[in-house]
Formats: C-alpha cells, sequence, structure tokens
C-alpha cells in the first residue's frame, strides 16, 4: 500500500474554485483502479492549505493515476490556482 499526502496552499480567493475542482473530481479518483480512498484536509490554523491524503494499492497504480486524462483534468486548473508549488509525499506504513 502507498499513502499520497499532497499540501497545497491557494491563494485565498481561489479556495471556492479548488473546492468546486475536488467537489467534481472526488468520486472519479476514489473509483480510479487501484485507488482505496481520498480524503480532504484542511490546515487547522491556515485555511487557505489543504492537503489530499490518498491510499494506493502501489506505486504502480498511482503513477498509472498520473499518467491519466482525469489526472490531467484535475490537476491543471487545480494547479492554476495555487500561491505557491505543491508539495508531495509518498509513504508506506512502518515496521516497529
Amino acid at each position: 500500500m502507498l499513502i499520497r499526502v499532497v499540501r497545497m496552499t491557494f491563494a485565498p480567493e481561489n479556495v471556492a474554485a479548488f473546492l468546486e475542482i475536488f467537489k467534481a473530481s472526488h468520486a472519479k479518483i476514489s473509483a480510479f483502479p487501484g485507488c482505496r480512498s481520498v480524503e480532504l484536509l484542511q490546515d487547522y490554523h491556515v485555511p487557505h492549505i489543504y492537503s489530499t491524503y490518498s491510499l494506493w494499492d502501489s506505486d504502480a497504480a498511482l503513477n498509472h493515476y498520473r499518467s491519466s486524462e482525469l489526472f490531467g483534468s484535475v490537476w491543471k486548473p487545480t494547479k492554476a490556482l495555487f500561491a505557491e508549488p505543491a508539495q508531495a509525499f509518498s509513504f508506506k506504513p512502518a515496521s516497529y
């Protein structure tokens, strides 16, 4: 399993547009092959910073999504709303 966190900082006036994009695409992303779930998180102290938290079957599944038409149709308009570049992190459950 791969856990993907993408932190996005928006210009405050662009938050509503981003939320519309996310609302329109959430179910499609969640249904994409290899995606187990997608959540949207809002920064507790800085309300124009959001993160997506998604679970994928594998790195290959995430990369398949990232090369898909769906990703392009979501990421391009989302990226246009950023106040600064997004930060993306990939994790796996730790053994201890």
